[in-house]
């Protein structure tokens, strides 16, 4: 492991991926970035990468102009982004947000690479796909989530021994024991308070509607050959349990930590390898007790429909993915309420056409036909 390609350096993972190389000396070799072309000029004149991309078109010019006096090559759009991933390297980080991330993916597993994924839509919306083409071309498909690195890391050295349940932990967001009533008039800027971490705006969103654990259960069962009903989802308030595996004699392991995703993000990085982190050392003393309790998807509707969708299967997945990411940029931008994201990713799941077997074509008019509704319903 002596250098990666990363997409999406200028989010929050890709910026704690950055953290990670500073203190390992790995070497970068492409960054990109979908429109912070400020961060992004700061990050290349500090890494000196080959490649630097930029997702949007309309910034070509501007990346293009701010690093005119290097020798790194630029590039735009998705065609960009998957040459970048493409690239012969020791692994491709892909911290994209949303399903931007599922033909990089691909593009970078058909070129060999190993691939440490922190963008979950690329399991939730291709899931079969992506999982086909790891085992076709033999290569590592290494979790960011700190869930999934959990699970991944409860297993390590499990052999042949089977699991019967995956649980999947989850904080609650900043609306845990709320009901409906109460969250009628939801302001953006409560929902973006998220108890424990430092993330992203869409994933914070995600969190607070739970929305984020629907997807990390659809990711789990394509990461892990689980199914559906082997993954409970529990409340643990404190972020402390990342998650936890159940095997078939009834011990559970768990993977415990401090709330920092640079473990995580780390080990994927350094696999099979673990190295000293910047990350705080947990102290049992000062977390002092932990509580669990159950997710209730009576209110938090986005979690019952993702359920739903992955016991469906199909483009089902997909649908519910790409209704919610149109929903939260909606709200995020003023336009719809709280509560309407959930009524927008059950209203999608309902009236997008089914395919039982989709192909990436298929799958990229689901995510058309889910968005098209979803500002169909709100304009």
């Amino acid at each position: 492991m002596n250098d990666i390609v990363l997409l999406g350096s200028t989010g929050s993972i890709g910026k704690q991926t950055l953290d990670v190389c500073r203190a390992h000396n790995i070497r970068v070799r492409a960054l990109s970035a979908n429109k912070s072309v400020e961060l992004l000029e700061k990050q290349a004149r500090e890494f000196s990468p080959e490649y630097v991309a930029v997702s949007e078109k309309k910034y070509y010019g501007d990346i293009k102009s701010r690093l005119a006096d290097t020798e790194i090559k630029i590039l735009c759009g998705t065609e960009g982004l998957c040459s970048l991933a493409a690239l012969s390297c020791g692994k491709v980080v892909n911290s994209i947000v949303g399903m931007a991330g599922l033909m990089p993916t691909l593009a970078a597993i058909e070129a060999g690479n190993d691939v440490a994924l922190a963008n979950k839509e690329t399991l939730v919306t291709g899931g079969k796909l992506v999982m086909d083409a790891v085992n076709r071309r033999s290569v590592r498909l290494l979790p960011i989530d700190s869930e999934h690195s959990a699970i991944f890391q409860c297993l390590m050295g499990a052999g042949e021994n089977r699991f019967s349940k995956i649980i999947l932990t989850a904080s609650g967001g900043p609306f845990f024991g709320k009901k409906c009533s109460e969250l009628e008039n939801i302001t953006k800027e409560q929902a973006l308070k998220h108890p424990n971490w430092s993330m992203g705006a869409k994933i914070t969103i995600d969190s607070a509607t739970l929305m984020n654990k629907g997807l990390e259960l659809i990711e789990a069962v394509w990461l892990f050959g689980a199914t559906h009903e082997q993954v409970e989802i529990v409340i643990q308030r404190q972020s402390i349990i990342h998650s936890a595996v159940e095997f078939e004699d009834g011990s559970i392991i768990a993977q415990l930590g401090s709330a920092d995703m640079r473990i995580p993000i780390q080990l994927a990085l350094t696999y099979p390898k673990r190295l000293p982190c910047l990350a705080k050392r947990l102290s049992l003393f000062d977390v002092g007790e932990l509580t669990f309790a159950h997710a209730d998807e009576e209110t938090f509707t986005c979690l019952a429909a993702a359920k739903y969708a992955i016991a469906k299967g199909g483009n089902a997945p997909c649908t519910v993915n790409c209704a919610n990411e149109a929903a939260v940029r909606l709200f995020l931008n003023g336009r719809i309420r709280f509560l309407d994201i959930g009524e927008a990713v059950n209203g999608a799941l309902a009236d997008v056409k089914f395919t039982e077997n989709p192909t990436l074509s298929e799958l990229l008019e689901t995510q058309q036909a889910a968005e098209e509704y979803v500002l169909g319903k709100f304009n």
